[in-house]
C-alpha cells in the first residue's frame, strides 16, 4: 500500500472533457497507420497541432495558466532535442556485417543492441542495427528475426537510463534522478533479456538448422567486419554528458549542446554513410509533429489525474506494472507513463510537476516508480504502436525486402504468446504478494 505523504496540490481543477482532445489523438496514432495510412499520413502534423492548440487555447484564454504551457513547451524541447540528436548521430555510424551469422553470434548482437540501447536510446540503436542484423541474417531472415529485434533492442533493453527509453526520460526531466532506473531495475532488466534471448535462441536454432547445408557453407570467406562514422562516438558522448548537465547548466544550454552535436555529426558525417544507412528525417520529424500534439493535450490529462487519481482503484505496484503496461502496448508509452506517474503522485496529495515532490514520493515508496518504468518500456514491445521504434524497424525491414507479421499476427503469433509470460513471471517476481525483489 502506499505510504501518506503531506503534501499540497499544484494542479488546478480541469473540465474533464479537456481530455477528449488527448484520447482523440492516441486513438489516432493508434489507428491511423493501420486503417487509413494514406490520409494519416498527409495530415498527422495538422491533427497534431489542431488539438494542441485546443488545449492550448483553453489553459490560456479559459484558466489564464501561461506557466503551465510554458513548462511543458520546455520539456518538449528537451524531449525532441535529445531523440533527434541521437537519430541523427547514429545514422551517422554503418556497420558492415561479416557473411551469415549462427545462433549463438545473433544472440551475442542482439544482448550488445540491448546494452547500446542505453547510451544512443532505443531509436539509435534500432537506426544503428537493423541493418547489419538484416544483412548479418539475410540467407535465413524470417520475420522472428524482426520481431526479437523489436522485443529486445528498439524496446526491453532500453530500460537501465533515461537516455533508453522515451518514457523514462521523461521522468528523469521531471524529477527523478538519472541514475535511479539502473539502481531499481537492472535485476528486472537482466531477467527480461535473458529470457527473451533464450527463447529467441531456440527459434534460431531450429532456422538456422534448415538451410541446405551449400547454402551456408564458406559464405564468410570473403567478407569482413567494418565500421565507418566512429568520430560520432564523440558525439555521443557529448550528448550524455549534456543529459546528465541537465539539472546543473542554465535551461536550455544541454539542449543546444545536443542540437550542436546533432548538427555537428551530420554535417562531418560522410554522404556514403548516409546513403548506406538509407537516412532521411521522415521518422524523427513525425515523431516531433506527434509529440507536440502529445505534450499539449496531455497536460488536461496530468493535472486532472492529479486531482482524482483515487477513482482510478489502483492501489498497488502490481496494479500499476499492468495497468502501465496494458496502455502502453497499445497507445505510445511515454504519455502513459506520465499519465500513471501522475496518477501515483496524485494518490498521495503530489504533483507531477514539482521535483521535490518527485523525490519525496521516490523515497517512501520507489516499487511504484518500478512498476510504472517496467510497464512502460517492456509493453511498448507488445504492438507495433507501442513505441515509435517498432513501425521505423517494421518500415526499414520492408524496404530491405523482408517480410514482417501484420499488426495482428505480430500480436497474437508472436507478442502475446512470448511477451506475456516472460512479463507475468517479472511481474510475480518483483510486485505479487510472493516477490523475492
Amino acid at each position: 500500500m502506499f505510504i501518506p505523504l503531506a503534501a499540497a496540490r499544484t494542479s488546478i481543477e480541469v473540465n474533464p472533457w479537456m481530455i477528449l482532445p488527448f484520447g482523440i489523438l492516441l486513438f489516432l496514432i493508434a489507428a491511423g497507420p493501420l486503417f487509413f495510412e494514406k490520409w494519416w499520413h498527409h495530415n498527422y502534423p495538422k491533427v497534431a497541432v489542431g488539438l494542441g492548440v485546443i488545449t492550448a487555447c483553453y489553459y490560456l484564454f479559459v484558466l489564464h495558466n501561461g506557466g503551465r504551457l510554458l513548462h511543458v513547451a520546455h520539456e518538449y524541447v528537451s524531449f525532441i532535442a535529445l531523440i533527434g540528436s541521437l537519430f541523427v548521430v547514429a545514422g551517422g555510424i554503418h556497420i558492415t556485417v561479416k557473411g551469415e551469422s549462427r545462433p549463438f553470434l545473433n544472440v551475442v548482437f542482439l544482448f550488445i543492441g540491448a546494452v547500446i540501447a542505453n547510451f544512443i536510446g532505443t531509436t539509435g540503436a534500432s537506426m544503428l542495427m537493423i541493418r547489419p542484423w538484416i544483412r548479418m541474417n539475410r540467407y535465413r531472415i524470417t520475420s522472428f528475426h524482426i520481431v526479437f529485434f523489436i522485443f529486445i533492442v528498439s524496446n526491453v533493453g532500453g530500460c537501465l537510463t533515461p537516455i533508453g527509453d522515451p518514457p523514462l526520460f521523461l521522468g528523469f526531466l521531471k524529477g527523478v534522478p538519472f541514475l535511479w532506473v539502473l539502481e531499481h531495475c537492472w535485476i528486472a532488466w537482466l531477467i527480461a533479456v535473458t529470457l527473451l534471448l533464450a527463447i529467441f535462441y531456440i527459434f534460431d536454432s531450429i532456422n538456422f538448422r534448415k538451410p541446405p547445408v551449400e547454402v551456408t557453407a564458406g559464405m564468410t570467406a570473403s567478407e569482413t567486419w567494418r565500421f565507418e562514422g566512429l568520430h560520432n562516438i564523440v558525439f555521443i558522448a557529448i550528448i550524455v554528458l549534456a543529459v546528465l548537465g541537465n539539472k546543473i547548466l542554465p535551461p536550455l544550454v544541454p539542449d543546444f549542446l545536443m542540437i550542436a552535436a546533432a548538427a555537428a555529426s551530420f554535417f562531418t558525417t560522410s554522404k556514403s554513410v548516409h546513403a548506406a544507412n538509407d537516412f532521411n528525417f521522415e521518422p524523427i520529424k513525425e515523431v516531433a509533429w506527434i509529440f507536440v500534439g502529445i505534450f499539449a493535450t496531455m497536460v488536461p490529462a496530468l493535472d486532472y489525474l492529479e486531482l482524482h487519481s483515487a477513482e482510478l482503484g489502483l492501489r498497488t505496484p502490481l496494479h500499476f506494472y499492468w495497468a502501465t503496461g496494458i496502455l502502453s502496448a497499445f497507445l505510445d508509452n511515454a504519455p502513459t507513463y506520465l499519465t500513471f506517474l501522475a496518477a501515483a503522485l496524485g494518490e498521495q496529495g503530489l504533483s507531477i510537476n514539482t521535483p521535490d515532490h518527485i523525490r519525496q514520493f521516490i523515497e517512501t515508496n520507489n516499487h511504484f516508480l518500478v512498476a510504472i518504468s517496467l510497464g512502460a518500456v517492456f509493453f511498448g514491445a507488445i504492438t507495433y504502436i507501442g513505441n515509435g521504434p517498432n513501425f521505423m524497424v517494421k518500415n526499414i525491414s520492408q524496404q530491405l525486402g523482408v517480410r514482417t507479421p501484420s499488426f495482428f499476427n505480430y500480436l497474437l503469433r508472436y507478442a502475446l504468446p512470448v511477451l506475456i509470460p516472460v512479463y507475468a513471471l517479472i511481474a510475480m517476481l518483483f510486485f505479487s504478494r510472493w516477490r523475492i525483489f
